[in-house]
């Protein structure tokens, strides 16, 4: 079996930057052909210039299933077919228990989980035999840091949906798997840091994270890449179901 993705037509959503933006690059290298959304059009031409010639990209809103589907229809009529979706779109609004607000509620579970399922939902009668969905989860959905609570359970919720949906697409063909990585280092992570702690101490933060993981680093992007880039290929035809912790072990200890 290859774990190769030649000739694939694969959906990155909230590809432009971060996590999403490493996973696309790994797949145009690997031989598919890349469409990654997000919501705004100068992001997704820097993403574009960035991936290649192999990518291209459009403006959609996960929380919008119109926004989707019109996305989803435009990708059919320019190649004709789609191979693998990677729900990817995600954000985080944090506050402990007695300060969270409506509008974070509202937020962290429409775009965490009513946008994985309106990116999943109308690309399944697209999907043929040996299509695949990966939905980028956390290692928050097992453990929550402190104010996290919102974060954490919109992705454990997401795990939720994928025990279901494998039975309610049961004989289609179709596989559908769970990553869910642990701190990687990408612009917002470090923006974060720099907006919690100071500038300053961004590095030596990162550094510090990294030494409590067994592997004693945090990840980069282009390492979650490789793993959705194993679920979508033929080398995992019977993974389907599982929640795949890509975290350096960290989940685990």
């Amino acid at each position: 079996m290859s774990l190769a993705l030649d000739g694939k037509i694969a959906v990155i959503t909230g590809g432009a930057s971060g996590v999403g933006l490493g996973i696309a690059q790994e797949f145009a290298d690997q031989g598919a052909r890349v469409v990654i959304t997000d919501l705004r059009q100068e992001a997704l031409d820097r993403a574009v210039a960035e991936i290649g010639p192999r990518s291209s990209g459009i403006v959609a809103d996960v929380t919008d299933i119109a926004s989707m589907q019109a996305a989803y229809q435009q990708i059919m009529a320019q190649y004709g077919r789609l191979d693998a979706v990677v729900a990817n779109a995600g954000i985080g609004a944090h506050a402990p228990l007695g300060a969270i607000t409506e509008d974070q509620f509202d937020r962290t579970f429409g775009v965490n989980a009513k946008g994985v399922l309106f990116t999943v939902q109308p690309a399944l009668p697209l999907l043929r035999p040996g299509g695949t969905v990966v939905v980028i989860g956390s290692t928050a959905s097992i453990r929550p840091p402190r104010g996290m609570s919102l974060y954490g359970g919109a992705k454990a919720a997401v795990r939720a949906f994928i025990r279901s949906w494998i039975q309610d697409i049961q004989g289609s063909g179709i596989r559908i798997n769970v990553l869910s990585p642990g701190a990687v280092d990408t612009d917002s992570l470090r923006s974060a840091l720099a907006m919690a702690q100071g500038p300053e101490v961004v590095e030596a933060a990162i550094k510090v994270m990294g030494e409590g993981n067994p592997t004693g680093r945090i990840a980069q992007p282009r390492e979650m890449g490789r793993a959705a880039a194993f679920l979508s290929s033929d080398a995992a035809s019977f993974v389907t179901g599982v929640e795949l912790f890509v975290d350096g072990g960290m989940a685990q200890v």
